[in-house]
């Protein structure tokens, strides 16, 4: 896959929940800056994670709505709609960051304003 393909595809098994294939778009040696969860090394590391993902969120989608692709990097802004098993909503603009190489994300990170995210974070 180029990374054009990688980056779609990442959208499309995070908005289906799909994600132990979603961890597989992702190199073994990864390295991601999360905004909530903060440097994630490795792709069973991430895997991990995403485990409780499921437990966290009642409904999750993050919709691209500008994709830009050079190379092996790729910038995407798009919007977070999301509500938690407490049925609380979270909307948010975001910003990522991709870095591909063979196919696979080698690093990612994110930007984004926390504050919507109060009801998963806890404060």
């Amino acid at each position: 896959m180029n990374t054009k393909d990688v980056v779609t595809r990442y959208y499309e098994l995070a908005n289906a929940g799909e994600w132990d294939p979603w961890c597989d778009l992702f190199a073994p040696d990864q390295t991601m800056d999360e905004q909530l969860a903060g440097h994630v090394e490795g792709r069973e590391t991430l895997r991990e994670m995403m485990k409780g993902f499921p437990e966290m969120y009642a409904r999750f989608a993050n919709r691209p709505v500008h994709v830009v692709v050079d190379g092996e990097q790729a910038a995407v802004v798009s919007h977070i709609s999301a509500s938690t098993a407490r049925g609380e909503r979270i909307e948010a603009d975001v910003c990522n960051y991709f870095r591909v190489e063979d196919g696979q994300i080698v690093y990612m990170a994110n930007f984004h304003d926390s504050v919507p995210f109060t009801p998963v974070l806890g404060r």
